[in-house]
């Protein structure tokens, strides 16, 4: 999609929402925690799943990296990721929203917010996702770990989507369920809200910088007007 014209119709500044995917508005984070645990296990490591599910919302490499031996025979990661990508691929057809996540998107459009999805997954991923959500009418643009030379907790993805819509990071927001997404958010200073259904607990992703946190998509609309959005809205 080409970025919007810079501005917003009464000649403000342009004001932006920025979403992550997996986790956030699909349930899809389990189904890369057993993805990545399949993965390894052909390759010989039996890695817990609850160790594998803390670090998903980070880009593969930095996920393979933080779970693997540092002495080990590096040249087999591409493999494994590549693993993970299979496996998770044989779930396509499992993907579901959650309750709200098209509500939310069309309600922050007819807002008049710049809606952007920045997400860690591979693009061909982020496709299958975008059929999935079938919100493409509320969206402004969409960014994969295609779009980014660093993945997340690097910031990269959520430059790439703030110079897509055209939106400064003092002008928007960033909702995302994994602490990774918050630290991203964080060293950008944009606002970040969390939400809990991807599995990761409210206290950590307020440890980690979330302003406020909802179970997830339906909670966050239904509190829209006092939530972190509701005050950028209303230029607070």
């Amino acid at each position: 999609m080409a970025p919007p014209d810079s501005g917003s119709p009464d000649g403000g500044r342009r004001q932006g929402i920025l979403f992550d995917v997996d986790g956030t508005l699909i349930d899809s984070s389990y189904i890369h925690t057993i993805s990545w645990w399949g993965a390894f296990r052909q390759q010989g490591y039996d890695i817990p799943m609850a160790s594998i599910h803390y670090y998903v919302g980070m880009g593969g490499d930095r996920l393979v990296d933080s779970l693997l031996p540092a002495g080990r025979d590096r040249s087999l990661d591409s493999e494994i990721m590549a693993s993970h990508g299979a496996l998770y691929a044989s779930h396509w057809p499992a993907l579901r929203t959650f309750d709200g996540a098209k509500d939310l998107l069309a309600q922050c459009h007819a807002a008049g917010l710049s809606v952007a999805l920045a997400s860690s997954a591979r693009k061909q991923d982020l496709q299958v996702m975008k059929a999935v959500l079938d919100s493409d009418a509320f969206l402004d643009a969409a960014t994969s770990a295609n779009d980014a030379k660093e993945s997340k907790p690097a910031p990269d993805i959520l430059v790439a989507a703030l110079e897509a819509i055209g939106v400064e990071a003092a002008d928007a927001i960033f909702v995302g369920d994994a602490v990774w997404d918050m630290k991203a958010a964080g060293a950008l200073g944009i606002p970040a809200i969390g939400v809990t259904c991807g599995g990761v607990r409210a206290s950590e992703l307020r440890e980690a910088g979330a302003v406020e946190v909802y179970d997830g998509p339906r909670d966050l609309l239904q509190n829209l007007t006092s939530s972190a959005i509701g005050r950028l809205l209303a230029g607070a």
